[in-house]
């Protein structure tokens, strides 16, 4: 059976591991870490997992845990535009309402991984709160299961970096 860990601390997202979970039981052993202090070494080396995936994740992701195991994050803009924190916010003060939410390697530098996945992505309507649960449907329902199933390629991000405050 694979093995993953779901590492996030939103209620909406911890909601749609749990379900990603159950439905795929028989398919995938999946942990899930809502705690920076449960993302250990020696955690992630008991379960040995093929990826660990941090849809928002607050925290820095420690260097023994990202060079040794497939971890990836997800970030709601269109890569490398927008790197850094508050994507959402800075989207929509900048008027720039259609975006993707990449699927990227975990690497030191912040969101400077490389591409494994994009999806597009639109976040004019709704609240805040509706738009990040529309985005965690659009991470668990199609990239995690996608990057699953059919491991894609890796690619450099293409341009020159644009950083959000």
């Amino acid at each position: 059976m694979r093995k993953i860990i779901i590492a996030t601390i939103k209620s909406w997202n911890i909601t749609n591991a749990l379900k990603f979970k159950d439905k795929n039981h028989n398919k995938y052993d999946v942990q899930l870490v809502t705690k920076k202090e449960e993302l250990t070494l020696d955690f992630v080396k008991k379960f040995n997992p093929e990826y660990i995936f941090f849809p928002h994740w607050s925290w820095i992701i420690p260097e023994e845990i990202y060079q040794n195991y497939n971890c990836i994050v997800f970030h709601m803009t269109d890569l490398p535009f927008g790197r850094g924190g508050s994507p959402l916010q800075n989207l929509i003060s900048g008027k720039t309402y259609n975006t993707k939410i990449s699927a990227i390697k975990v690497e030191k530098q912040i969101d400077a991984g490389k591409i494994y996945l994009k999806e597009d992505f639109n976040v004019k309507s709704g609240s805040a709160e509706e738009i990040f649960i529309d985005a965690s449907n659009v991470t668990f329902l199609k990239m995690i299961p996608s990057i699953i199933e059919n491991p894609p390629v890796f690619t450099q991000q293409v341009g020159e970096p644009v950083y959000f405050k």
